[in-house]
């Protein structure tokens, strides 16, 4: 509510002065000396002419005219008997110039009062849309803020998952590398036996003289049992060569899976990459386990290779641990020329409505406790959305799981 001006434009008297103003003031003194004769005039209650001669002519009579009960002036005229008529006409003319001045007052009293209105809005409405753009700063800060802290608490999510998969991977990795390094070993102890029977014979060869230098040559060489040295020999280096090259493989298998995590953004076969993971999961397959892959040709993709190659490192760690006993893992890979569909499935033991409900659920996990961080299938729905792509799991208890996975060609990782 606003409070009302005090003293109002209507609230005051009017001077008669001020009354005439609204008048054509020749047309007024026409009309009176019309109505009382040419010396008609019209004077204040002073006495001060404001309209007709400034000197009375003889004879005239005056009449005083009032507005709300107040004598406000006075008509002069010769024409007596028409003076009470004039003085009637001038009260109606003040009266209504007195209507019109108060309703002007009103009206401009109202305009005043809504401008002041408009402007304590305007005011208001300004002060309003600074606190909402200072909000609007503050909200972007603090949304820039959450993006920032989500982006890092992703990128944790995704690395320890990453660390728990390749620890499930140490183990068998260092198996599969132990393997071929024991029997390498082996070899070289007995190619150093070998050579010492060599370095013995060598040395008996090199102090015999005589007729009896051949006879003690054979005799030497039988004891040594140098035929079936050399038959093994070759053997030997043959098994030793192959044991370092699986170690060589191995070695390779894991630069390569580094060098695809540490790549960002890149144009890659998909194919290629899923080989390359497979490389670095065969130590989890092991003989009861059977990798089946049926590629199709892809286009290049645009994509984190480093993050996909978790993605599928995931999908075939789970795979292996779902089948208990012997059993196949497949991987089949699909392109429409839109569109790149991988599918890895298993001949595990399924899963129920209830588990498949809650799969891809944060820390949900259907291994021991200890045995899995219940977060790979999440990060894995998580990169295949951040490409742009989506992710499906069909399963049966008992007959195995197939998850499908479909990334637009035009995808950015």
């Amino acid at each position: 509510m606003h409070e009302q001006p005090q003293n109002l434009y209507y609230d005051r008297e009017h001077s008669l002065h001020e009354l005439l103003k609204e008048f054509d003031r020749v047309r007024l003194e026409q009309v009176l000396q019309g109505l009382l004769g040419e010396g008609a005039r019209l004077l204040d209650v002073d006495g001060t002419v404001l309209l007709g001669p400034a000197h009375t002519s003889g004879g005239a009579q005056r009449l005083s005219f009032r507005l709300d009960f107040e004598p406000i002036g006075y008509l002069e005229g010769a024409r007596v008997e028409a003076l009470p008529a004039a003085v009637a006409c001038v009260e109606m003319l003040l009266g209504a110039a007195m209507r019109y001045l108060m309703a002007s007052a009103v009206h401009m009293e109202a305009v005043q009062a809504d401008f002041t209105e408009l402007q304590e809005k305007n005011t208001a409405l300004q002060a309003s849309e600074a606190r909402y753009k200072a909000l609007a700063e503050s909200l972007e800060i603090r949304v820039h803020e959450q993006v920032e802290t989500i982006e890092r608490a992703q990128r944790q999510l995704y690395q320890a998952e990453k660390l728990a998969s390749v620890g499930q991977l140490a183990a068998g990795v260092a198996h599969e590398i132990n393997n071929p390094l024991g029997f390498v070993k082996s070899n070289l102890n007995s190619a150093n036996a070998y050579l010492t029977s060599l370095q013995r014979l060598g040395e008996l060869a090199r102090g015999q003289q005589g007729e009896w230098q051949g006879e003690r040559l054979v005799a030497a060489w039988e004891d040594e049992q140098m035929d079936a040295l050399l038959e093994d020999f070759p053997v030997l280096l043959n098994e030793s060569i192959e044991g370092i090259e699986r170690v060589a493989k191995i070695v390779a298998a894991l630069k390569d899976f580094s060098s695809i995590d540490r790549a960002g953004e890149s144009c890659i076969d998909l194919n290629a990459l899923l080989d390359s993971t497979c490389r670095m999961a065969a130590s989890e397959f092991g003989s009861r386990v059977q990798l089946v892959t049926d590629y199709g040709a892809l286009p290049k993709l645009s994509c984190h290779p480093g993050r996909l190659a978790q993605v599928f490192m995931n999908l075939l760690l789970n795979a292996v641990q779902a089948i208990p006993g012997d059993g196949a893992v497949r991987i089949e890979t699909r392109s429409d020329g839109t569109d790149i569909e991988v599918r890895i499935g298993d001949t595990g033991r399924g899963m129920s409505e209830a588990v498949l409900a809650r799969v891809f659920d944060p820390f949900f996990t259907t291994h021991d406790v200890g045995a899995g961080t219940g977060l790979g299938l999440t990060v894995a729905r998580d990169v295949v959305r951040a490409h742009g792509g989506r992710i499906a799991v069909d399963s049966q208890p008992g007959v195995g799981t197939t998850f499908t996975i479909t990334i637009p060609v035009s995808s950015h990782g």
